[in-house]
């Protein structure tokens, strides 16, 4: 692909008056001895009502949980789940649904209230461009269709062009700039020959030497509304764990590195509409984890958590780091609550300046002056 030679031109600058007194406030923090809500996903379908999913993780239980908000944050009401939720897709503020490790589930109550779909085994996200129309993304290098809201799927075979082993194989994330442009990303990562005794956190010096080894990269993209889809592949030492596409023609995508790497993360500025993409965002400090796009001509946020010594993946928090940009070529670091600690930060937005982060640790902030 050609590769992007500006970013200016694409995200002009639109400075806001009063930035400097704006700062991440803490609004809601699941505080309770040897418990963690552990937050998968978070999603603000409008700026008013907000749904966190995931866990509440103790000793000895697990207990799905999820968090909701009617009035923008100020006051959360704990609603438990049959099942713990992984990711979220929401079309408006009551139409939504709900990916678990068992399955799918929808809301027309803002996450009030569930019920379970007939769905594939092994998705891990979804996308809906009408309350009909999406698709299924998840493993063994698998890609679903309905026409009927989530009640039956129909299996797609683009997926058997990409020559990899299904079972090493996943595609983990979908996203739309319209109903016409979409993109689905995976990768497959066949197991290495040596097998690790520990986990890197427990043996750092021999995660540190360690080689990293490049995997397959894949990206699929779509033109005409998903009617097809054309796939392409890439060597990478990382991951392609998250995109955002904005309807103006750019977008962001995150690459996350494993221990071996050189750095923990790097961020790249997409030109979907004409092709190619650059560089934008690459600090060996500080460990992007999610990605947002505040509205259609940005500004646009990096969250994740500051990073130090020799591995990225320590079971330990940290505490959370937030970049923000005008012009996706000079980023600036946003004061945060200084309680805010993680070791994932997961971004949501409601357009313009409504945006709230939600950590694995339990912990809901939003961007206030």
């Amino acid at each position: 692909m050609r590769l992007a030679l500006v970013a200016l031109f694409l995200l002009p600058v639109c400075l806001s008056h009063g930035q400097d007194t704006e700062r991440w406030r803490l609004q809601y923090f699941y505080d309770v001895d040897k418990v963690t809500f552990h937050i998968s996903d978070l999603k603000f379908p409008s700026p008013q009502r907000g749904i966190a999913v995931g866990a509440i993780v103790g000793e000895n239980n697990i207990k799905p949980m999820s968090a909701i908000t009617s009035d923008g944050g100020a006051h959360w009401t704990l609603t438990p789940l049959k099942e713990p939720g992984q990711s979220l897709f929401f079309l408006n503020d009551s139409l939504g649904w709900m990916v678990t490790s068992k399955g799918l589930w929808q809301t027309e109550e803002s996450g009030r209230s569930w019920r379970k779909l007939k769905a594939p085994s092994g998705i891990l996200r979804v996308h809906f461009v009408d309350p009909d129309h999406g698709w299924a993304v998840g493993l063994r290098k698998q890609v679903f269709e309905t026409t009927n809201g989530g009640a039956a799927w129909v299996k797609l075979t683009f997926p058997d062009e990409v020559k990899a082993n299904p079972d090493y194989t996943q595609f983990n994330w979908i996203e739309f700039a319209n109903k016409e442009i979409g993109m689905i990303g995976g990768s497959s990562t066949p197991p290495r020959r040596t097998r690790q005794r520990f986990p890197d956190w427990m043996d750092p010096q021999t995660a540190s030497l360690r080689r990293a080894w490049p995997q397959m990269g894949i990206l699929v993209d779509t033109r005409n509304g998903g009617k097809t889809w054309k796939p392409s592949i890439a060597s990478l030492f990382g991951q392609i764990t998250t995109t955002k596409l904005s309807p103006e023609g750019w977008g962001l995508g995150l690459i996350e590195f494993s221990d071996t790497f050189d750095w923990p993360s790097e961020v790249m500025f997409i030109n979907w509409k004409g092709g190619g993409q650059k560089r934008t965002y690459r600090e060996k400090d500080r460990r992007v984890t999610d990605v947002a796009i505040a509205a259609p001509k940005g500004p646009v946020y990096l969250a994740g958590i500051e990073h130090f010594g020799p591995l990225q993946t320590l079971p330990i928090p940290r505490k959370v780091k937030i970049m923000r940009s005008y012009d996706a070529v000079a980023w600036t670091e946003m004061p945060v609550d200084y309680r805010a600690v993680a070791r994932r930060v997961i971004l949501a937005s409601a357009g313009g300046d409504n945006l709230w982060v939600a950590t694995d640790t339990g912990m809901i902030l939003k961007l206030m002056k």
